[in-house]
């Protein structure tokens, strides 16, 4: 996320006077209920969807990740690569290349 965009999320909770009911346990039930609105979006057909819906229930959902990466003091690069190499260790290529299961179950 560019560093304008996380700047004008930090004004706009700011301005609203809202860091106080930022907290991780708070911020982590609005990124599961804006994921579930997200899927709602996609509720009776996996092919035929509302774009505007996706596009604005996923910015609710990246919003709160935002928030939640502000208030842990969190990089959210060094999170992501952390995991994509735990990821990579637990679902090698030569294992799970084209294959759905869990890397309990390779």
């Amino acid at each position: 996320m560019r560093e304008e965009t996380i700047n004008r999320i930090r004004e706009f909770i700011k301005e609203r006077d809202w860091e106080q009911f930022h907290t991780p346990s708070n911020l982590a039930k609005s990124i599961s209920i804006e994921a579930n609105e997200l899927l709602e979006c996609f509720q009776w057909s996996d092919d035929k969807y509302d774009i505007e819906c996706v596009k604005e229930e996923l910015a609710d959902v990246l919003v709160y990740c935002r928030n939640m990466l502000d208030r842990l003091g969190l990089d959210e690069d060094e999170i992501v690569n952390a995991k994509m190499d735990k990821n990579a260790k637990k679902y090698p290529v030569e294992k799970a290349k084209g294959r759905s299961e869990k890397y309990d179950k390779l």
